[in-house]
Parts: structure tokens; sequence; C-alpha cells
């Protein structure tokens, strides 16, 4: 389940060229915070999804809310 809740982030991630130096900046906007910036669409996008794991580990740790992406949800149900 975890798999597929990265695969759907990624599939909303949106990828420019800043203008200022050629770099690309990329982000998860329904994922406030999850951003990355690198050199190539590649470099990026491999960020991008390192910076996913983080955040979701710390979102985790945190017990915050995860947004459902997809239909996805990793929300944990305690069980009676």
């Amino acid at each position: 389940m975890l798999t597929k809740y990265i695969q759907a982030a990624m599939r909303h991630a949106h990828y420019e060229i800043l203008p200022d130096d050629g770099t690309l900046y990329g982000e998860i906007p329904p994922l406030q915070g999850v951003w990355a910036n690198a050199d190539t669409v590649e470099a990026c996008r491999e960020e991008l999804q390192e910076v996913l794991e983080d955040w979701l580990l710390l979102k985790i740790a945190d017990h915050d809310p995860l947004p459902t992406v997809d239909g996805i949800s990793l929300a944990i149900e305690v069980a009676a």
C-alpha cells in the first residue's frame, strides 16, 4: 500500500525550469512542503521521491494525518 501511495503522489508531481539558473523545480501540490530542486529531470524526480518518503515518515512519527491520494489512504485504523 505504501508503494502505491508514493506512486500515486508522484503522478501529481509538477516540474518547471527555473529562469534564474535553469535548474528544475518539482513539487507535489497536494502535499504541502514536498518539493525538490536539481539539474536534470531525473535527478529532480529522484530527489522529490526521497523528500516524499522523508515527509511521510515524519508525518507518521508525529501522528499527523496523511491526505488521501487518488483514493489511497494510509490512515491507521484501530481494531476493536
